[in-house]
């Protein structure tokens, strides 16, 4: 699905961008090679980017997280 139309970004582009850390809807527009044009866009971009763990934080469940150092 396309989330802007002036730039051609699909849906799948901003998740994968999410998914690799980039959370910031600027910087995905400039990881696409581009800035945002009308704008109408971004608050449903960041909600998109905003709702996909990034690859990092998914990766730290509950059992694979660091144990607290004890003293």
């Amino acid at each position: 699905m396309y989330i802007c139309l002036c730039n051609r970004h699909r849906d799948g582009d901003l998740k994968e961008l999410a998914q690799q850390g980039i959370r910031c809807v600027r910087a995905a527009y400039q990881a696409l090679g581009g800035e945002p044009q009308c704008g109408r866009c971004l608050s449903f971009a960041q909600a998109l980017i905003d709702a996909i763990p990034a690859e990092a934080e998914a990766l730290l469940t509950p059992a694979n997280a660091p144990l607290p150092v004890s003293e």
